[in-house]
């Protein structure tokens, strides 16, 4: 019995402490933001499509983030939007039902205010 009890025990440990130590995956595209459009128009349009995006499948955990630069030479990027999901699996997901989705009805309106042609995942390791 102690045995049993143990084994339940330490499986709940892994349970609640793998998320502790998973790795993220975050999308950065690199985007280009048009002259009439102000970060807080940038900043609107990213908030209605990740309410959108956490809607579907795979997107309840992602999170969104615009990086603006403070001091950089940053060349044709004006700034980057990060899309950050848990696991490559939830991203996967969330990629596979993006078409037709409410999330990519907000494209076309994000593409009045900048254009991001260029992406990348990348794979996120804490460090402790």
């Amino acid at each position: 019995m102690k045995t049993i009890i143990r084994l339940v025990i330490v499986s709940l440990m892994m349970v609640i402490a793998a998320p502790a130590y998973s790795e993220s995956f975050s999308t950065f595209l690199k985007c280009e933001q048009d002259d009439d459009a102000s970060s807080q128009d940038l900043q609107a349009v990213a908030s209605k499509w990740l309410k959108a995006a956490k809607q579907m499948k795979g997107g309840d955990k992602l999170e969104v983030y615009l990086h603006f630069p403070v001091v950089a030479q940053m060349g044709e990027t004006d700034f980057a939007f990060v899309l950050v999901a848990p696991s490559l699996a939830e991203w996967g997901v969330f990629m596979d039902g993006y078409e037709g989705s409410a999330a990519q009805g907000f494209d076309k309106e994000w593409d009045e205010l900048a254009a991001c042609p260029n992406s990348a995942l990348f794979r996120s390791v804490k460090i402790k």
